[in-house]
């Protein structure tokens, strides 16, 4: 219906859906972070997203480098720009997965050294913080969803019996995302620890 100004009303059903949409965003986001954690494999995923400061802007390496990973225990990164050879090298070794690259001058191999009992259980640590800040992403989400609906039920754009069963759906929908999450940590664990 519209309202004031010719703007049409937002609805508890529009503010369920951004909400949700907006989960789906957090969740991709934490999916594609795990990418970067170590398994036992190289894969190029493991640094694709790397930032590198290409000529004073932070860039991922994927847009700046073709990464291959020819066999499980090498990642070689070829820079379309050779110039950027250094930058890279120093972003690889920076990076909290204790990379070791050596340099050809032409392309750079990243050795990957199966993982020690010790470093896995780091990587294990590192993936349960990634999970709880997604799960804190997801809650403040649901935080912004519900004050939007009291604030929707002061303003009388919703009754009080509408913003209850509004709020018990954005219930169900944080805790369908928090699952998701913690589905996908346990998966990403059992990986790491396979040795």
């Amino acid at each position: 219906m519209p309202g004031k100004d010719g703007e049409t009303e937002l609805t508890a059903e529009d503010v369920i859906g951004d909400v949700d949409y907006r989960m789906d965003r957090t969740l991709e986001a934490f999916k594609r972070d795990l990418t970067q954690l170590r398994t036992g494999r190289a894969t190029p995923s493991l640094i694709e997203n790397l930032s590198v400061d290409y000529y004073g802007s932070a860039t991922p390496l994927k847009q700046i480098a073709s990464i291959s990973a020819p066999d499980a225990r090498a990642i070689m990164v070829q820079p379309w720009d050779k110039g950027s050879l250094r930058e890279i090298e120093k972003s690889l070794q920076r990076s909290e997965m204790g990379f070791n690259p050596s340099n050809d001058g032409n392309v750079i191999t990243v050795p990957i050294p199966p993982l020690t009992n010790e470093r896995r259980q780091e990587m294990v640590k590192l993936l349960r913080k990634k999970a709880e800040d997604g799960k804190v992403s997801v809650r403040n989400v649901r935080r912004d969803g519900l004050e939007t609906l009291r604030k929707m039920e002061r303003d009388k754009v919703i009754s009080q019996d509408q913003n209850r069963r509004a709020q018990e759906q954005l219930q169900k929908v944080t805790d369908g995302h928090t699952k998701l999450i913690d589905e996908t940590t346990s998966a990403k664990e059992a990986e790491i620890l396979q040795v």
